[in-house]
């Protein structure tokens, strides 16, 4: 019944050879990449007048337009950076891997981190702005806030649970159809203020305090959510067609300039308007007043709506392929890097899908409450990766290094700004949080790294070992499997223990994909072990299935009253933290197995010692 239900949801298994089908085209990777920076345009400029207006009244309007002035200077600046980012580093990860390689492995950590914040925070804001939008055009709607919230990001976690191809095109179209009724709704403010229209009359607010340069600051850290999002275009690079390099290059070109239009031209009319922040969102008041209760009022209502729900759909996109080269490291656990039946990272679409549900309950999807969380994950990974690139400038000097290191040093400068404004202003409104998680993170990725190190010392062959295998007496006839995922001390140890009961020993590999069971082929012939190896190619990336598919084919050939045994290797760490960070294949083998007629399970453990006595014994060798 569950198998059914997931393959109506997400569809049938795909084969690993057609992963080149799945990847994003120009078209198809603009609006799903740059869906949450195109969002922000729906509520930025709101949250710079949240800001001024209840403090300095009308003059709001005209700060607001500086402020919006400067934003936008920022995002040409980001824009520079990150085409050159893309360019230099086009296998993903972003910040990731620019801090890790030119600042340091810490430095790699901490904006991995950060970015993992954000893109959580990206699905919570973006889903709970979305609907806000909606419940303050229809507020009979409000007593279902969060429940519609939860609804949205169990759709965005099916459709991209579904493929990179299918979401594309399922969240594509609305992106586009937004772009076009806020490109209307900016040329139809425009013409009908020229011609003559007189804006609704709101009453004055009264100036409460000076404008000072913290008031202008707390503004310009609201108003910087309009950059937030540009990142994941350099983050997600190898699920571009090819040439991917040049197709990342002109979807951030092209996002860059739908962002000045679109954020630039709603702040113009904001002012213009003197739209003022209330219990209608401002582009909602703002689409009122120009178009009325007609058709295009409904239209942009719509798409603003949708395109806020969508723009977590960025976060959809770079979250999971961030964690999985995170993952690949050893610095998060390693499911996080294995490919689901529609070959995307499916293991990290639900974590982000639960996180963020948990976020928006726990906040009670408010914005506002929200948005002091936002900005600060996302302009700390911006100053690494910024200095990153410039130390890779200075220190290659490649052919035009001079101005590349400009701009890069620019973008570090300014952003490295940005995030102590950010942080100062923001501190009290939830910064701290943030600000108080990222450590955290970058302990426990630390702790799981060192326990990856450790596990691989442990299990690392030396030729001692591997001739073990071949000192056991083979008196014994019935046939012996033992699954073997690497050559190492576990499956060694199996694999020895077989031959003392047995002199019909078939070592069984599964292979997820080429590149791997060439690999395992050429390790097993350079150990030179006396025991038949098997290798069976799953372009499903299934484990079991071919495994009792083997045992079968051999369960035919024996009389009645012989057994097959298979024997499972297994490393037993200390910890149940340890535990966790390991694929527990073992276990639905072994349920699987035991199902079947008469067959031999046993489970051969290798206890493995702490991390910290490893990692200490090694260092007393260096």
């Amino acid at each position: 019944m569950i198998n059914k239900l997931k393959r109506i949801l997400i569809g049938k298994p795909l084969k690993n050879e057609v992963i080149k089908n799945e990847k994003y085209s120009v078209f198809w990777g603009l609006p799903i990449l740059a869906s949450d920076a195109i969002s922000s345009v729906a509520y930025a400029s709101q949250e710079i007048l949240l800001v001024l207006y209840p403090a300095i009244g009308y003059l709001a309007f005209t700060q607001m337009t500086y402020i919006s002035a400067a934003i936008i200077g920022l995002l040409v600046i980001l824009t520079l950076s990150y085409r050159q980012t893309i360019e230099e580093y086009p296998n993903g990860g972003g910040a990731y891997i620019v801090a890790k390689e030119n600042i340091g492995t810490f430095a790699g950590i901490i904006a991995g981190a950060a970015l993992a914040i954000d893109y959580v925070l990206t699905v919570a804001v973006s889903i709970s702005s979305g609907v806000e939008q909606i419940v303050s055009a229809f507020p009979q709607m409000k007593s279902i806030t969060i429940l519609l919230c939860i609804l949205l990001v169990l759709l965005l976690a099916i459709g991209n649970l579904r493929g990179l191809r299918e979401s594309a095109r399922l969240f594509g179209i609305p992106a586009y159809a937004f772009i076009i009724g806020m490109v209307w709704l900016i040329i139809a403010g425009f013409i009908r203020y020229v011609n003559g229209y007189v804006p609704i009359e709101v009453s004055p607010k009264a100036i409460v305090e000076p404008i000072t340069i913290i008031l202008i600051l707390r503004a310009f850290s609201n108003g910087c959510a309009a950059v937030t999002g540009i990142e994941a275009v350099s983050n997600a690079v190898p699920n571009f067609k090819e040439p991917a390099r040049k197709n990342a290059k002109k979807v951030m070109l092209f996002l860059a300039i739908i962002i000045v239009v679109l954020f630039g031209g709603t702040s113009i009319l904001a002012n213009l308007y003197h739209i003022v922040p209330g219990e209608k969102a401002v582009i909602i008041n703002l689409a009122e007043q120009i178009f009325g209760r007609d058709f295009m009022f409904y239209y942009v209502t719509a798409t603003i709506f949708t395109i806020l729900v969508l723009a977590a759909n960025t976060a959809y996109s770079g979250f999971p392929l961030l964690v999985s080269i995170m993952a690949r490291e050893g610095y998060l656990p390693r499911q996080f890097d294995m490919r689901g039946d529609r070959l995307n990272y499916s293991n990290g679409i639900i974590i982000l899908t639960l996180i963020s549900s948990l976020l928006i309950i726990g906040f009670n999807a408010k914005v506002t409450s929200l948005i002091g969380l936002y900005a600060i994950g996302v302009f700390i990974s911006f100053t690494l990766s910024q200095t990153g690139m410039f130390l890779k400038w200075i220190r290659s000097k490649q052919s035009g290094w001079v101005n590349k290191a400009w701009i890069n040093g620019l973008g570090a400068i300014t952003t490295g700004v940005a995030v102590i404004v950010i942080a100062i202003s923001k501190f009290g409104e939830g910064a701290w949080l943030v600000v108080f998680l990222i450590p955290i993170f970058v302990a426990i990725m630390v702790r799981i790294k060192n326990h990856y190190t450790a596990i691989n010392l442990q299990l690392k062959c030396s030729h001692r070992v591997l001739n073990k295998v071949n000192k056991v007496h083979e008196n014994y006839d019935n046939i012996v499997i033992v699954p073997v995922q690497s050559i190492n001390k576990a499956s060694i140890q199996a694999l020895r223990y077989a031959k003392t009961i047995s002199r019909n020993v078939i070592a069984f590999h599964v292979a997820t994909d080429e590149e791997g069971k060439a690999k395992m082929e050429k390790m097993w012939a350079e150990t030179d072990i006396n025991v038949k190896l098997e290798i069976k190619y799953s372009p499903y990336r299934k484990i079991v299935e071919p495994l009792l598919k083997f045992v079968r084919a051999q369960d035919c050939d024996y009389s009645k009253g012989e057994t097959i045994t298979v024997i499972l290797p297994q490393f037993v760490v200390n910890s149940w933290w340890q535990w966790l960070l390991h694929n527990q294949t073992r276990l639905f083998i072994e349920r699987e197995l035991l199902k079947q007629k008469h067959l031999v399970v046993a489970t051969m453990p290798l206890q493995l010692k702490g991390d910290e006595v490893i990692l200490e014994h090694k260092k007393r060798k260096k």
